[in-house]
């Protein structure tokens, strides 16, 4: 009953400190295929999958909007190549458009790839604190029982 409890609430923290929105139905998907794994496991290694997890998850995440980020650059790149060779000021016009909306768009997608960075640093760091603190636990039992 215990472990059901503790792994019912990692699942859902694991939806609540996901990477966004945007893979929400991933996360949850996720959460709901590890929930009967993590409750075989004993609380150090369900938090560790847990986390190991959560940092797969952003690490996908921060490749797809990676990926969306070159698609945009490629696109103003295009548009930027048709506006050297354009000769109708109108045309000039509607492109030099088409390029503000891909370039704020940019922006807006840089902020987010930034965004997702700093949550996966953040999911790795937490991973890493914790196996540095499982580790010194056991070093300290050891070295109590000599």
């Amino acid at each position: 009953m215990k472990k059901c409890l503790i792994s019912s609430s990692m699942a859902v923290a694991l939806l609540f400190t996901g990477a966004g929105h945007s893979s929400a139905t991933t996360v949850t998907t996720a959460a709901q295929t590890n929930l009967s794994s993590l409750q075989g496991m004993d609380l150090e290694n369900a938090l560790l999958a847990v986390q190991s997890k959560r940092a797969g998850l952003l690490e996908d995440q921060l490749k797809n909007q990676l990926e969306q980020v070159q698609v945009r650059n490629a696109e103003i790149s295009k548009l930027n190549e048709r506006l050297a060779t354009c000769k109708n000021e109108e045309e000039r016009a509607l492109i030099k458009q088409q390029m503000d909306t891909l370039a704020n768009s940019q922006q807006m997608d840089t902020l987010r790839l930034q965004s997702l960075s700093n949550k996966r640093n953040e999911a790795f760091d937490t991973m890493t604190n914790f196996i540095k603190k499982m580790q010194d636990n056991r070093s300290s039992i050891l070295t109590n029982m000599r």
